[in-house]
């Protein structure tokens, strides 16, 4: 799987030079003729006036990613109107080096608002792979619709990227929501269907950068980010399992090191190699607006958090002296919402935020699945590591949404695997009786990541069906569930309503697998209610 094949060297231009040397996103000793350009363009973070660019040149046989080798080098950048790259609007060059990996982020500004652009590298006389990109709508200024791709979870060992393969087919697409897991840290596992490189648990630098570059050498990822400007934000895998501020359930001191230091070395490579405004020591949460239609502020739920709750009783998933947002991170969200000038407001919130209560009906063998599926469980009111372990800073959310008025708002979650569509009860205790809701949360499924069904080992839409109801029946605010689908998810958003439509994948670990529509969850404008739906949905 660290091969880079015909397919890739091919789509990054007949023009290219090529350089032979170890495998791009391997490392490995083994020589290989790869492309300069091999790990594509990317484009993020769009602004009405500006959007980041990104690549990685190669431009010596030894300069493979994390290796820290290679020589500084010049790359000069184009963006134009059309793909023939006849109507330039912006060129110039930067300076890239084994200092930051050889990647290249470029901030191109003076761009016109609500408009497609082309955007290409050059090195040598090496030309990469034509990427499309997309500024936002001037602020103020009408929008009739919107529509965003929404993903998360993707472990390349567990499958193949077809989920990216379907979305960059798509030509409706104004913005690549990711919300995070977007790799994974595990070692290579034998029975795994891609393994990772390196084959270790990665906890330095050079192991981050390797995993990167390993996901970012996939076709079908690197399509997606040729086709669509994306807007990332990082979950837990980017680093290590269940982070928070202090530590991580994935990391071992003495033996994998200090963490500040393995924490220190995700976020770099993480900086580099993602399309996005971020860099080290700096802040990751955002906002982006699209005219007059909706905001989109994307969180940071792993750098500021407490620790999460020793166990399922532990009173302190109430003390509002632990916080999963931080504390000037929650007063960014809280008066961003209260003051926002959009109809709609959207959260790209890691972790899910609607509480989750988990009915004591279910067996000891489903506990269990769930357990590994969710995290700590036990048959109790909470998963820890999501809102519910955090309960002061989501009451202060919801306050501020309830207290102040706001309408419209929209939490789209990844993190857990599954697909979700639920109301944000004002008061989870008197649900349904008032059913006041504060807002709505829209959850996707994993693109590749093990789901109930897999860790069961049963037939999807199977023994996930009883469970399903059980959580749904202790929820009334919760509308639909599905444990069992990988895929991606279709946001499209009008001033008369926001729709969600879930797509599942035929077979996660084939790269042609077919994607086929499954559930779809409407919010109709004003009203913080799940209002239609397909497949069980109320």
């Amino acid at each position: 799987m660290n091969n880079i094949n015909r397919r890739q060297v091919l789509r990054a231009g007949s023009s290219l030079a090529v350089v032979t040397g170890a495998a791009l996103a391997g490392g490995t000793a083994e020589a290989r003729t790869v492309a300069p350009f091999a790990h594509g363009v990317a484009s993020g973070d769009p602004l009405p006036d500006s959007v980041l660019l990104w690549t990685r040149v190669t431009p010596t046989a030894d300069a493979v990613p994390g290796s820290g080798r290679g020589p500084q080098v010049r790359v000069r950048w184009e963006v134009a109107r059309d793909e023939g790259f006849t109507a330039l609007v912006a060129r110039g060059d930067t300076v890239t080096g084994p200092d930051r990996d050889h990647t290249v982020k470029v901030d191109v500004t003076g761009l016109a608002p609500d408009s497609w652009y082309f955007f290409r590298f050059h090195w040598q006389g090496a030309t990469s792979p034509v990427g499309r990109t997309r500024t936002a709508p001037a602020p103020g200024s009408p929008v009739q619709r919107l529509r965003f791709g929404v993903v998360s979870c993707a472990n390349l060992q567990a499958g193949h990227f077809a989920a990216y393969r379907h979305l960059a087919a798509r030509d409706d697409l104004d913005l690549v929501v990711h919300l995070g897991d977007y790799l994974y840290e595990y070692e290579a596992q034998a029975d795994a269907v891609r393994p990772h490189d390196p084959p270790v648990e990665i906890t330095t630098l050079e192991h981050y950068r390797r995993r990167h570059a390993q996901y970012k050498s996939d076709p079908d990822l690197q399509a997606l980010h040729a086709r669509s400007p994306f807007a990332v934000t990082w979950d837990d895998h980017e680093s290590a399992n269940d982070a928070w501020s202090g530590g991580a359930e994935n990391h071992t001191e003495p033996d994998e090191g200090l963490w500040t230091d393995r924490r220190a070395a995700s976020q770099q490579a993480y900086s580099e190699w993602m399309p996005v405004r971020y860099e080290p020591g700096g802040q990751l949460y955002r906002r982006l607006t699209f005219g007059a239609l909706a905001e989109l502020s994307m969180l940071d739920l792993r750098t500021y958090r407490s620790e999460q709750a020793a166990h399922p009783f532990d009173r302190g998933i109430h003390d509002p002296e632990r916080t999963i947002t931080g504390e000037e991170q929650l007063r960014w969200l809280t008066s961003g919402l209260v003051t926002a000038n959009a109809q709609w407001k959207f959260v790209g919130n890691p972790v899910m935020i609607a509480p989750v209560q988990f009915p004591s009906t279910l067996s000891t063998r489903e506990i269990a699945a769930l357990t590994e599926l969710l995290g700590p469980i036990e048959g109790v009111p909470y998963n820890g590591d999501q809102w519910d372990g955090y309960t002061a800073d989501r009451a202060e959310v919801f306050q501020a949404l309830r207290d102040h008025g706001v309408r419209d708002t929209v939490f789209l979650t990844g993190d857990i695997h599954s697909g979700w569509a639920a109301e944000l009860p004002a008061d989870p205790l008197t649900y349904p009786l008032n059913r006041q809701s504060v807002g709505t949360e829209l959850v996707c499924t994993s693109v590749t990541s093990d789901n109930l069904d897999e860790i069961l080992g049963v037939a999807p839409r199977t023994a996930s069906l009883a469970v399903e109801s059980a959580i749904r029946l202790a929820n009334p605010h919760i509308k639909y569930l599905d444990f069992d689908s990988h895929g991606f998810s279709v946001l499209e958003v009008t001033p008369a309503a926001v729709r969600m439509d879930w797509f599942r994948l035929a077979d996660r670990t084939d790269p042609a697998s077919a994607a086929t529509v499954t559930a779809s969850a409407l919010v109709r404008a004003g009203t913080q209610r799940i209002a239609r739906t397909q497949e069980g949905l109320q």
